[in-house]
């Protein structure tokens, strides 16, 4: 696979303590193609990750990581340069070596998903609750489950750039897009992959009290 048809996207929101090592490590790894949404950071995150080599798409204020999500695929549609698009979270949480697993099936599939639930399961037993719970609300909304909806470590092939539409600002857009993937018949893997919590990663991400969230803005699309 041409590394240089492969865009990584790193949505961000006041990173700057991490996001230079995080581009270097994905660089090291030979994917030489990354873009960083800068979420209305706080912080110095736009310019460490231009200094580790991305490039910097910003928003004027922080929106969420739904809202960056959709910056991405905008922008990767809109090159058309790229025959695949990888969603990673910003904090070091995913393993760079699990990018090659994503990719090695990603030519079979429109979305490749990496699952968590299907890795060494080291998760904290509040996230994996918390995950579960996201998973049965994003089928009882959507008609589709997978093991791991809130994954926010994905592969999306050109054709899925083009099709999934997020309309969702903050973490209600993995369940939105396990249902555009049902919707618009788009073919799927889960993988398995390996997490890295820090005490950083562990301070962000998914809660119970954002299922109950999540469902109300389902019911209200708020």
């Amino acid at each position: 696979m041409n590394t240089e048809e492969i865009l990584i996207c790193l949505p961000a929101y006041n990173e700057a303590r991490v996001i230079g090592k995080v581009i270097s490590s994905i660089r090291q790894e030979g994917y030489p193609n990354i873009l960083v949404v800068d979420d209305g950071s706080q912080d110095n995150t736009a310019q460490e990750a231009r200094d580790a080599g991305a490039m910097v798409l910003s928003h004027p204020i922080n929106r969420g990581a739904g809202a960056a999500t959709a910056t991405g695929l905008e922008f990767a549609s809109r090159e058309n340069k790229y025959s695949y698009l990888v969603f990673m979270d910003a904090d070091g949480q995913h393993s760079y070596q699990d990018l090659r697993a994503l990719l090695s099936v990603a030519p079979n599939y429109d979305v490749v998903i990496g699952s968590r639930h299907l890795g060494s399961m080291n998760m904290p037993f509040s996230r994996r609750l918390a995950n579960a719970v996201g998973s049965l609300i994003t089928f009882l909304f959507f008609g589709l489950y997978v093991k791991d909806s809130q994954s926010g470590f994905k592969v999306f092939n050109r054709k899925a750039m083009h099709k999934v539409q997020i309309s969702f600002d903050r973490y209600e857009f993995c369940s939105e897009i396990i249902g555009e993937i049902y919707q618009k018949h788009l073919s799927y893997k889960e993988v398995p992959i390996k997490v890295i919590y820090t005490n950083h990663s562990r301070a962000k991400g998914q809660s119970i009290g954002n299922g109950f969230k999540m469902v109300l803005r389902f019911i209200f699309r708020t």
